[in-house]
């Protein structure tokens, strides 16, 4: 009798950043926002769907409570029909909300995703945001930072933490509102 074995046995994983860690970088990655942009009157903050919306509101939620920053612009992104790979695989890609109502012209925008990976998915926000206007200037802000990675000449201004990680590894970000709980992982084959 044949013996079949799952997929699952065959991967491992192994945690990159715990809980508290996490808490630890989102406060440092704060206040490297707050330094760069002081009270926030000519920037947004836009958390690119789906995960960079998670990153994106917590940061929001540290700087206006720890840090009284009063105001802040908080947008989220769907780059779905932007990506270069849109309508290539088998997968079906399902669309997420796009909710920016303000405006982005002559303004400093930090674009907020959970994993820098290829640069393909904020090439895609650079010409999404385009829609809604011309920012004076765009950053970006990434909990993790995959460097060796990169198809396109893209760099974070803001990491969290920086990877190395082989092709055949996985980053998997897990957020307490959506996966009941805040770690890292890196998965391996």
């Amino acid at each position: 009798m044949p013996v079949i074995e799952s997929a699952a046995k065959h991967m491992s994983q192994r945690v990159l950043l715990t809980s508290k860690e996490i808490n630890i970088i989102l406060h440092r990655l704060a206040c490297q926002l707050l330094e760069n942009h002081l009270d926030f009157t000519n920037t947004a903050l836009i958390g690119i769907q789906p995960r960079g919306v998670y990153l994106a509101e917590r940061l929001t939620k540290i700087l206006q409570e720890e840090y009284k920053v009063k105001h802040i612009d908080l947008g989220f992104l769907d780059i779905t029909f932007y990506r270069d790979d849109f309508g290539r695989g088998d997968k079906t890609l399902k669309a997420n909300t796009t909710k920016i109502n303000f405006l982005v012209e002559d303004r400093n925008v930090v674009f907020i995703d959970d994993v820098l990976y290829t640069g393909r998915s904020i090439r895609a926000a650079l010409t999404a945001i385009q829609s809604f206007g011309r920012p004076s200037d765009i950053e970006l802000l990434t909990l993790i930072d995959r460097r060796f990675s990169r198809h396109l000449p893209i760099q974070p201004n803001y990491r969290g933490r920086q990877v190395d990680a082989i092709n055949e590894e996985k980053v998997k970000v897990m957020w307490e509102e959506n996966d009941g709980k805040d770690s890292v992982y890196l998965v391996s084959k």
